[in-house]
């Protein structure tokens, strides 16, 4: 592609990524609820898995990964989806997909023991390859993510006082585990929740952030070097209970990130549930707004500086001023969401609910 076709390219993706934010950010029209007004679209999924991992590729293909050992795999945008679980999965609870494009995809089932696995696939989910299987007893995997095709990491809840990092660097096809002398200790009771996939993530070639609750603080820990030394700050988001704390990240860059979480508990209410940093998680600062619950993912809308989605149980909520406010346009039930870089956003949740969002 020559210099001005990419010119025109990213042009077009960041106008696409600035529509979608006033779409969102338009009051509804007369006689309209925000919800009627800009809303995800449900996608027909013929499952009622829970599906609270999610990579979206692009406006046309996206993977689902989900309860019962459950993946599928769209390439049309979501007008379809095809099954492509592992064979012999469905014991597993697969919390966490990366996927690179419609052939290449990473999922990652959670649990204590060997219930904690990696698998790959290469063709499609037409096949599947275990490359990690956990053997410590002690070991609970919680979420993995990537920096670019080759070089990611996953998680596992604290072992022996601090949590446990994994990296590959042949696309997940081989796993070691890091030494943990770059490891701050864990709070006592800490650990990360696998609610989202989003309990790990990054942004650019070597910035990864960790989210924790439970403790006695709510914690982000950072690393800019690929997982081998970290940093631990504490977050305004409340914790000091196994259910309260940071459910999910997002990074638009090495700076700014976003923090959403509350008490996943139905009748517990979840004030100041959402955070931003302006310094790479070194300092966060409670929003002013904040989400009327709470929300376990979250995600910045393609190309722009100041605007994105929360999710949880009760709503979707955006924010067009990077996180210091919020307000509810929807009000389905949704984990986790992703945004691509062409200009679309998904999400997925509860009863094989997979939605994209625009205007009904």
């Amino acid at each position: 592609m020559t210099s001005k076709g990419k010119t025109r390219r990213m042009m077009s993706v960041g106008l696409i990524g600035a529509a979608l934010a006033l779409t969102l950010a338009a009051p509804a029209r007369a006689g309209e609820t925000p919800a009627a007004a800009a809303g995800w679209q449900l996608t027909p999924t013929g499952t009622d898995a829970r599906f609270r991992g999610l990579a979206a590729v692009d406006r046309d293909t996206a993977w689902a990964a989900g309860s019962r050992g459950t993946v599928l795999r769209t390439t049309d945008g979501g007008r379809s989806w095809r099954d492509v679980s592992p064979p012999g999965a469905g014991d597993l609870e697969l919390r966490d997909v990366e996927a690179f494009d419609a052939r290449r995809a990473v999922v990652l089932a959670i649990g204590e023991g060997e219930a904690s696995r990696v698998l790959s696939t290469e063709d499609g989910g037409a096949t599947w390859t275990e490359s990690f299987r956990n053997t410590d007893p002690r070991a609970f995997y919680d979420c993995l993510t990537f920096f670019d095709r080759r070089h990611g990491l996953a998680m596992s809840d604290p072992v022996d006082g601090k949590y446990r990092i994994l990296s590959t660097s042949d696309g997940g096809r081989s796993w070691e585990v890091l030494p943990s002398a770059g490891m701050p200790d864990a709070l006592p009771g800490e650990a990360a929740f696998a609610a989202s996939g989003q309990c790990l993530v990054s942004a650019g070639p070597r910035d990864v952030w960790l989210a924790t609750g439970g403790g006695a603080t709510a914690r982000v820990l950072h690393s800019g070097d690929r997982g081998l030394t970290w940093t631990a700050t504490e977050t305004t988001i409340p914790a000091g209970d196994p259910a309260r704390g940071v459910f999910g990240l997002a990074f638009r860059d090495r700076t700014h990130g976003i923090a959403v979480g509350g008490d996943y508990r139905k009748d517990q209410p979840s004030p100041r549930a959402a955070a931003a940093s302006g310094d790479g998680g070194r300092t966060w600062t409670a929003s002013a707004t904040p989400p009327p619950a709470y929300r376990s993912g979250v995600a910045w809308l393609p190309h722009s500086r100041s605007a994105a989605l929360a999710v949880g149980p009760t709503g979707t909520d955006l924010t067009t001023d990077g996180g210091r406010t919020w307000r509810t346009v929807d009000t389905g039930s949704y984990d986790t969401v992703d945004c691509t870089v062409d200009g679309s956003c998904w999400a997925s949740g509860e009863k094989g609910r997979i939605a994209r969002f625009g205007r009904h």
